[in-house]
């Protein structure tokens, strides 16, 4: 829960974290501490491990700029340049969404007939991607819209609680997701993160990661809407991909119901099942093997 309270008119953040297990208020507090001290988050000006209790600055949101995703670029490059936060208590990244997506799988939630080829290219994916890179880096893990503030001048990241050490491709694709237009933005995008051009390996990289996050989404959304007790049909209508994520960032979709949930998880399954379906997918794991296999 958070509240904005005003002492001598002046506005600040309090937020009472929660108690899952991923949200390890130590962990949290230290690492957007680091955070703060970059400019990357707001300021800090109380923190209680044992009330899990918090006080920052308070950003007033404006509306983003238009050159919004070369911004995010360069304040992800800073994060990522930040002393290393620690390992992630889950282990691997890649093995926690394959497994994951393996209990997809064997839920039997989507026909199978519909899914077969999806499920058999997300394996070719992660056959070729390596997983156990040792090029870690410092990682939100959560770069979507509600995290995401511009006060008019800066660009600040908020809610650290999935900060841990991750490959960085997952930050540089979830925030791609929302703010990524098209793929010529994606260049200037990937040439702001890099400082130059990206090349074709790291562009199949992102492009392999923005596939993989796309499943792991739908199996965790779809999964859930299943517990709640909702009815997966395998030809539903969903909206368009960046159409829906446009209504994510004005925050006319609320993300809190079991329907958003379904619709969403759903929307990530259609997205993966075409992306794997095209050349650029053949090309990708093709130029990713091929380097590593050297």
């Amino acid at each position: 829960m958070a509240f904005k309270i005003v002492v001598r008119k002046n506005p600040y953040l309090l937020k009472i974290l929660r108690t899952e297990v991923i949200s390890d208020p130590r962990n949290e507090f230290a690492c957007m501490q680091t955070a703060a001290e970059a400019g990357i988050a707001p300021r800090i000006w109380y923190a209680a491990v044992e009330d899990r209790l918090l006080i920052t600055d308070f950003v007033e949101a404006k509306p983003y700029p238009d050159d919004l995703a070369y911004l995010i670029a360069s304040t992800i490059r800073r994060l990522h340049s930040l002393p290393h936060f620690p390992s992630p208590k889950m282990g691997n990244y890649f093995t926690a969404m394959d497994g994951l997506v393996r209990r997809f799988q064997v839920a039997y939630l989507v026909p199978e007939s519909a899914t077969a080829e999806l499920f058999r290219r997300f394996g070719e994916l992660l056959r070729v991607y390596p997983q156990n890179d040792t090029d870690q880096v410092s990682s939100h893990n959560d770069l979507k819209p509600q995290n995401i503030r511009f006060d008019g001048e800066h660009l600040w990241l908020v809610d650290w609680e999935s900060t841990f050490l991750n490959d960085r491709y997952v930050d540089l694709a979830i925030a791609a997701n929302f703010f990524v237009k098209d793929e010529a933005q994606e260049e200037g995008y990937l040439r702001v993160y890099f400082g130059d051009s990206a090349g074709e390996y790291r562009r199949a990289r992102f492009y392999l990661v923005r596939q993989a996050l796309s499943m792991f989404y739908a199996a965790l959304l779809l999964l859930e809407a299943a517990r709640a007790g909702l009815t997966i049909a395998a030809d539903m209508t969903v909206t368009n991909f960046r159409e829906y994520h446009q209504n994510l960032i004005l925050d006319k979709v609320d993300m809190m119901s079991t329907e958003s949930k379904l619709q969403y998880g759903m929307l990530h399954l259609r997205e993966a099942q075409q992306a794997m379906r095209t050349q650029r997918f053949e090309d990708a794991v093709a130029r990713v093997s091929n380097f590593h296999s050297r």
